[in-house]
């Protein structure tokens, strides 16, 4: 399979390593958004910057290659995106975390959610920790397990940085040098507390996750999610 990396820092130096790990050919590697040539790639895999992931997913859609994201900040376009996949027949995933662990974590977490909304005594909380180069808090991975306890309890938002309350999911983000990832959702009570952790012990989580869904995608058209690659949920 021929890969173009879209994005070529730390995660695409590691999604590099795994694909040549994989027996797969990587034949563009771009840090720009400006002119290079995708028509030669089988698929594309987006870890850029969000002001450029929009149009790296455009490109690619516009000339039938599929094209997997992992870049967040852009995502006050993803209707945009849907409608063009849609319109010119192709194919697109984006996830927040393509960690196949993170993913089964999210699923868990929705469980945990519809199991915990009758109780109102246990008051709920989300920590995210990530190194210091990342930019963004909260991260895309805290925001989607947000999301997730709000689909399933009588929470209607998320605010970093808040206090708990009824109706809003308070997230907490910390930075610390050399954490690849640690997400905590707490639920606790006067009595005691339940939690459940995902820690990243390193990149090739996320890296090998990437590559898998690029290798499930080839040869598909539509609006895809980590779920479909991995059949859960």
């Amino acid at each position: 399979m021929k890969i173009a990396l879209l994005g070529y820092g730390r995660m695409g130096k590691e999604i590099e390593k795994i694909a040549l790990q994989r027996g797969h050919e990587i034949v563009l590697k771009t840090s720009s958004d400006s002119s290079y040539d995708i028509k030669t790639a089988d698929v594309a895999i987006d870890f850029s910057v969000s002001n450029s992931a929009f149009n790296n997913i455009s490109n690619c859609i516009e000339h039938q290659v599929p094209v997997i994201s992992g870049t967040t900040g852009w995502l006050e376009k993803y209707d945009k995106i849907v409608a063009l996949c849609k319109d010119k027949n192709g194919a697109f995933i984006y996830a927040s975390n393509f960690s196949i662990g993170v993913n089964i974590f999210f699923e868990l977490n929705k469980q945990l959610a519809k199991m915990m909304n009758s109780l109102s005594d246990y008051k709920i909380s989300l920590e995210e920790i990530h190194h210091t180069q990342k930019l963004d808090a909260p991260s895309g991975t805290a925001i989607t397990l947000a999301e997730g306890i709000i689909e399933n309890s009588s929470k209607t938002s998320w605010k970093l940085d808040g206090e708990t309350s009824e109706e809003i999911v308070p997230i907490t983000s910390k930075r610390i040098a050399d954490v690849p990832g640690t997400h905590i959702v707490n639920y606790a009570s006067e009595v005691d507390a339940i939690e459940i952790k995902h820690t990243a012990h390193n990149r090739k989580g996320f890296a090998l996750g990437a590559v898998i869904a690029a290798e499930w995608i080839l040869n598909k058209k539509g609006v895809f999610t980590m779920k479909d690659v991995l059949n859960i949920g």
